[in-house]
């Protein structure tokens, strides 16, 4: 009886990695065995990097409020101990946007806190 291999499958498994290694350089792109560790590493990178993104805006978000308040004689611990004081409940990236975009609300939140 001649040997069975489930050639479809294995293609599938191929093309499923060389397609996640689209746009890599040189060899990454085309030998499987070198996009598989390329693809590997990349999905961890990708998994990490979800993760510290959120802890990159966060930090963004409180360096765009520090400078906000700044300009109102504040410091930012200052302002957001008298947020929560105050009790309103708007957080960094709200604050952020609002000092950003719209600063004469931001302007009045301060009043407002003061």
């Amino acid at each position: 009886m001649p040997r069975s291999v489930n050639n479809v499958a294995s293609r599938a498994r191929r093309k499923k990695i060389l397609k996640l290694a689209k746009g890599y350089f040189g060899r990454k792109k085309n030998v499987l065995t070198v996009a598989k560790n390329a693809v590997e590493k990349g999905l961890t990178y990708a998994y990490r990097d979800r993760k510290t993104k959120k802890r990159e805006f966060r930090y963004l978000w409180i360096q765009r409020i520090n400078a906000a308040v700044r300009e109102h004689n504040m410091s930012y611990s200052q302002f957001i101990g008298a947020l929560k004081r105050a009790e309103i409940d708007l957080d960094r990236k709200v604050l952020a946007d609002l000092a950003m975009n719209h600063p004469e609300a931001f302007a009045e939140i301060v009043s407002k806190v003061k």
